[in-house]
């Protein structure tokens, strides 16, 4: 008891001598000086237990910057506190710092350790928590704490702090935006030569924020904060020397200011030096230097650096392209939430540049692009759930995205728009609103919306028919090189949507739109020259023509070529080759191409007999509602049937 009182007695001796005290203090600066963080430390915890302020300001300062001790942030916050309490601006200034961001990097991983134990048993977790780190281990983002303690240390004379608390002020951080209380504390500070200060006050005069504009005076203080180190204030400055804003125009001036600035890392001015070395503007042409100037900044994930750097890896700008490397800056670009860059990526995902095909990656990207407003992303995701591309087939969210990028402007959204209305395919058959958005695509000149909108007058309800209107319509878009608007006109011309014909018409626009490879066109027009009807027959020409459309899978050519080979009219007999067209017809569900199969194969004309598959070939065409096939399947059993392959009936072109 005796120890006890002594010992206290002790205690209240040194309390009472501020030379102890300031002499810890100083023997912990002097080992701190040589390298040594634990000396300092326990000659700064010695005087603090006795009351200096400072020492406690100087334990916060070794926490968190880990000499001597882990690094823990909370542990400099308790130390701050016990300091800034105690009126010690440094450390109130510490403090705001520290809450204007906040920090969740805990001692040694603390944080991940944290997680995980949590996961197993919460309320141990939390018992190990506080015993191991009684400050815990994450500091919060509190911005009114942040608030209070700069403007305490702003209050006692902390120059950083007044002109952190302008930039507070300035962007309502932890307050409500005061451009008034933001010049005050600007300007109190830059008084003292304070350069983030003097940028700020550049700032307001530059974009007259509380202020009149005046580049002239912004351009001073720029010019004092740059030559006080202030990087900001350095690209600001050249920014204006380049364009000659608040003086002369001195692009050699910028170019130094802009290198100054890159030299120490600040990223803006990284990137401009480089655009100015990809362009030979006031520094001569370097792309190796442009190149590492442009990663440098594209690393402090300075967005403008990413772009051009996928870029300059995209075209190659007097380098060897690199579609690997370019993908992946233009994801990090994404990934920061830059819609081209998010449809870039969507691009190359769906067609395997730079990175392997995958739809379902390149749908995820459209995807984020078109929630941003992105017309064309928005467009592709419509694409996408119409034609299920990269998951289930859902008309309802094509329309959805279609409209959107409809409504931006978007003519093949329009186009699609309208077609789907018009067939009530994933809304609600509307001709009305089918018709207004093709009109708005026609006025474009689009010529595929001029033709959907020609055979909506031309198939539409009675009220909207307007042949007249169709012909015009299509004539534009044909006239233009539009290959099935051409086909439609020479329907028209035939006779196919109005009494109108006209041979001579009919088979100019036919060649027209076959000659540019419209299977349908060359059907047509072989027909044309095979029945021989409106114009004079020429078989050559319309096995040609006929053999064009078979081979671009037109499925009445097809037929029709294996007609010609069974009757030997306009092409060599040849059973065999019948056969060879026949079936890739009856195969696509053409009735008598069935039925013709069928008797070829059940007599064995051009192969060997196939009673099983000709009666197959048979069922298959009576399904599809053919007399002659339903008759012969009831005959059969066993037997062959008996008829002869069906030459009599040939589509109309």
């Amino acid at each position: 008891m005796g120890q006890s009182a002594a010992g206290l007695l002790e205690r209240l001796r040194l309390r009472s001598d501020p030379r102890t005290d300031r002499a810890w203090l100083e023997s912990g600066i002097a080992d701190h000086k040589k390298a040594r963080p634990l000396g300092a430390l326990r000659a700064w915890k010695k005087a603090s237990a006795l009351g200096s302020v400072e020492a406690d300001y100087r334990i916060g300062l070794l926490y968190l910057r880990g000499e001597g001790v882990a690094r823990s942030v909370p542990d400099a916050v308790a130390w701050f506190q016990r300091a800034g309490t105690a009126g010690h601006r440094e450390a109130q200034y510490q403090l705001g710092c520290i809450y204007l961001s906040g920090s969740n990097t805990g001692p040694h991983g603390s944080a991940d350790w944290f997680e995980t134990a949590l996961q197993r048993n919460n309320e141990a977790a939390q018992q190990t928590l506080r015993t191991l780190f009684p400050n815990g281990i994450v500091v919060d983002k509190d911005l009114d704490e942040a608030m209070r303690w700069i403007t305490a240390a702003a209050m006692a004379g902390n120059t950083e702090a007044q002109s952190l608390l302008g930039d507070m002020y300035r962007h309502g951080l932890g307050c409500e935006q005061d451009y008034v209380h933001a010049y005050l504390w600007y300007s109190l500070a830059a008084t003292e030569s304070v350069a983030s200060a003097q940028f700020g006050l550049g700032d307001l005069h530059y974009q007259g924020l509380g202020v009149e504009v005046d580049h002239v005076l912004a351009a001073e203080l720029y010019d004092k904060a740059a030559r006080n180190g202030d990087e900001r204030a350095q690209v600001a400055l050249a920014s204006m020397y380049l364009v000659g804003e608040g003086g002369p125009a001195n692009p050699s001036e910028a170019a130094r200011l802009f290198a100054q600035a890159a030299e120490r890392g600040e990223p803006r001015g990284q990137y401009r030096v480089a655009l100015m070395l990809l362009d030979s503007d006031g520094l001569p042409a370097n792309v190796d230097r442009a190149e590492s100037y442009l990663r440098s900044a594209a690393k402090q994930d300075y967005l403008p650096a990413i772009i051009r750097l996928a870029e300059l890896y995209s075209r190659g700008d007097g380098a060897t392209p690199d579609l690997r490397e370019a993908a992946n800056w233009y994801t990090r670009a994404a990934e920061l939430g830059h819609a081209q860059s998010q449809f870039i990526i969507g691009t190359l995902y769906a067609t395997g540049n730079g990175v392997p095909i995958n739809l379902r990656e390149s749908a995820r990207w459209f995807l984020r692009a078109a929630q941003q407003g992105h017309s064309a992303a928005a467009h592709n995701v419509a694409v996408y759930y119409a034609n299920g591309s990269a998951g289930d087939r859902d008309l309802t969210m094509a329309v959805k995205w279609f409209e959107r990028a409809a409504a931006q402007g978007i003519v093949a959204s329009q186009v699609r728009l309208g077609k789907l209305y018009a067939a009530g395919k994933g809304a609600a058959c509307d001709l009305d609103l089918a018709a207004h958005w093709l009109e708005k695509a026609a006025e474009t000149g689009d010529p595929e919306a001029k033709m959907a909108l020609a055979m909506l007058h031309l198939q539409g309800q009675e009220s909207g028919r307007d042949a007249a209107q169709a012909k015009t319509l299509l004539k534009q878009a044909a006239e233009v090189g539009h290959a099935a608007a051409a086909m439609h006109l020479g329907h028209f011309y035939a006779g196919k949507y109005s009494d109108e014909s006209n041979a001579a018409d009919a088979l100019h626009w036919y060649t027209k739109a076959a000659e540019a490879g419209n299977a349908v066109a060359q059907h047509a027009l072989g027909m044309l020259y095979l029945n021989g009807r409106a114009i004079p027959q020429n078989l050559d020409i319309a096995a040609m023509w006929i053999e064009k459309a078979a081979r671009n899978d037109n499925v009445n050519a097809q037929f029709q070529l294996g007609v010609m080979y069974c009757t030997g009219q306009g092409m060599p007999k040849d059973p065999a080759q019948a056969l060879t067209w026949y079936e890739p017809a009856a195969r696509r569900g053409h009735a008598l191409a069935q039925y013709n199969l069928a008797v070829m194969l059940s007599k064995g004309q051009g192969c060997e007999p196939d009673h099983a598959n000709a009666l197959s070939w048979l069922q298959e065409a009576a399904a599809h509602g053919l007399k002659q096939a339903r008759d012969t399947v009831r005959k059969m059993s066993s037997d062959v049937p008996k008829g002869s392959p069906e030459t009599g009936t040939r589509p109309a072109p």
